[in-house]
């Protein structure tokens, strides 16, 4: 039998895993996928039965929803709006993905790679376009897509990016501190 305690320390070092593996090809030459894992994953690799119910459960879980067409993200917790941020999104021949996804990867002070040249600009240098946080929720294998920084703030509320959301710096890092992996990413034109 393990303890909550040995629980708890899985579930954190596979979270900081996650984070450190890579962000679009932009963090490490790593690309490796990952899906967050809840408690009933987290039970399975200790191999221990998980409880399940048909009971109705009340939902304060946190998810994003991204509308295209307005350049916004909405942060609910269950049914509640708590938060609206402006965004930058995808340009044409660049579109950011539609569809529902999950958050994949967190990562603070990220070092980005261009996925062009294949250029590393570490994060503490002022040409980093990622800034000071990425949450990464779409792959294809080789790049990702997710929440960032911008370079030109004038890119938030534009079809500007490869793919990404662009974010104010403040903006973004509200949002890194209310979400996690495994939170529900719906993008809607």
């Amino acid at each position: 039998m393990h303890s909550n305690s040995q629980r708890s320390a899985i579930a954190y070092w596979s979270k900081q895993i996650a984070a450190i593996a890579s962000c679009t090809g932009l963090l490490t030459g790593l690309l490796m996928t990952h899906t967050a894992l809840t408690a009933r994953t987290v039970d399975a690799a200790l191999d221990r039965p998980t409880l399940q119910s048909n009971a109705p459960v009340a939902t304060s879980v946190v998810r994003l929803e991204i509308h295209l067409n307005r350049r916004q993200a909405i942060l609910y917790q269950g049914s509640t709006l708590i938060k609206r941020y402006p965004i930058g999104t995808g340009r044409q021949g660049w579109e950011t993905p539609v569809g529902t996804f999950q958050v994949m990867q967190m990562k603070r002070n990220p070092t980005w790679i261009s996925p062009f040249t294949n250029e590393r600009i570490a994060a503490n240098d002022p040409r980093n376009p990622l800034r000071g946080y990425w949450i990464g929720f779409w792959t294809n294998g080789r790049n990702w897509i997710g929440f960032h920084g911008t370079l030109n703030a004038s890119s938030v509320g534009k079809a500007a990016s490869h793919g990404c959301i662009h974010m104010y710096d403040r903006d973004l890092q509200d949002l890194f501190a209310q979400v996690s992996l495994g939170t529900q990413v719906k993008v809607v034109p």
